[in-house]
């Protein structure tokens, strides 16, 4: 009997993670990679641009 106990409670945490999970979930928008892509353009640029004083390899 004690065994079956030890091996609800891997299944306890299972059910309730993905009752967490979905609920944490619920009110989540999808949102596009514009932003993201747009802050990796810019940091690409900066990364890009000389700086000043600074030798050549």
């Amino acid at each position: 009997m004690g065994v079956l106990v030890w091996l609800l409670i891997p299944l306890v945490a299972a059910v309730g993670g993905g009752l967490w999970g979905s609920w944490a979930n619920r009110t989540r928008r999808v949102r596009g990679d514009g932003p993201e892509l747009d802050g990796y353009a810019r940091f690409r640029e900066a990364m890009e641009k000389p700086r000043p004083g600074a030798r050549g390899a």
